[in-house]
């Protein structure tokens, strides 16, 4: 494939990982050179949407290409997983923030929360080449939003399920799957969190309590990713960082994550009604769109 504008952007595969989650490699080989595990892109799948930060998921130099993984649950998810393979996703720009520090450090637990594992499976990798013993503790609300699970077990030495309603794994949280093993004696020297805000503040708790060095990737609210709206401002250890140049991942130890907690949940009630009203529209061009083609 050549270096065209028109190819840049361009949605080359795409599947679904659950009914909720869906994959999709994107060509752009900037991005493919540059990106390490913890950056993000931010982009807007259509000239009309809104921009939104995205998780690279793994890259491929040679190809050209990145990985991204997301869950459909607002207006400008939803549009982006109406796009199908060989669309144009209308920009993106990345790779931004800061990577995570990857070496040797003896045995690192990543723990998630579903779509959280599009964050940790890169990473995990990467710390595998690096030669540390790496388990997961991943969960999710059910088993089939459950993603990631069998790439995790080839990458990792353990992993460890959790799923709210008892469908697969340990029934319960992945606090409770990672306060079990450290008390039955189990250790480890770096532990690394990402997905809901609520799980990442318990983690780093229970991390605390065990003296582990644990680092949370941070989810607020960001808009141009580049430092200048001050949307995305965190406290850590007492002083404003802003996730998109400072972060996304800072000591968990440090972070105010009730603050971040009320910030994230600041425009519940607007991102509600735009989507139903999103919703709404849509179901009315298909009913149009089934009209038409019956009279055709």
């Amino acid at each position: 494939m050549g270096l065209t504008n028109e190819n840049f952007n361009k949605i080359l595969e795409k599947k679904s990982l659950s009914n909720e989650v869906k994959w999709m490699k994107i060509f752009h080989p900037f991005i493919a050179q540059k990106a390490k595990p913890g950056h993000f892109i931010i982009l807007r799948p259509t000239e009309e949407s809104e921009r939104i930060p995205l998780t690279i998921a793994g890259t491929d130099a040679n190809s050209g290409t990145f990985e991204i993984i997301f869950q459909e649950v607002g207006v400008t998810t939803k549009k982006l997983g109406s796009l199908e393979k060989g669309d144009i996703i209308h920009n993106v720009a990345g790779p931004l923030g800061k990577p995570v520090e990857i070496e040797k450090f003896g045995r690192v637990v990543l723990i998630t929360g579903g779509v959280g594992a599009a964050f940790i499976y890169w990473m995990a990798k990467a710390f595998k080449e690096k030669g540390n013993s790496v388990w997961a503790v991943m969960g999710a609300r059910t088993a089939n939003l459950l993603i990631l699970e069998d790439e995790m077990k080839k990458i990792c030495d353990r992993v460890l399920i959790a799923t709210d309603d008892g469908s697969k794994g340990v029934k319960g949280f992945v606090t409770k799957v990672l306060e079990d093993a450290l008390g039955s004696g189990e250790h480890a020297d770096l532990a690394i969190c990402a997905g809901p805000v609520l799980m990442m503040k318990n983690v780093s708790l229970i991390t605390k309590r065990y003296n582990i060095k644990t680092i949370a990737s941070l989810n607020p609210i960001m808009i141009d990713g580049t430092g200048m709206c001050g949307g995305c401002r965190v406290t850590v250890g007492g002083i404003t960082k802003f996730a998109c140049v400072d972060g996304p991942d800072f000591d968990a130890h440090e972070v105010d994550f009730d603050e971040l907690l009320k910030r994230t949940s600041f425009y519940k009630k607007h991102e509600q009604c735009a989507l139903e009203r999103y919703l709404k529209t849509a179901s009315k061009e298909r009913v149009s769109q089934t009209i038409a083609e019956n009279k055709n």
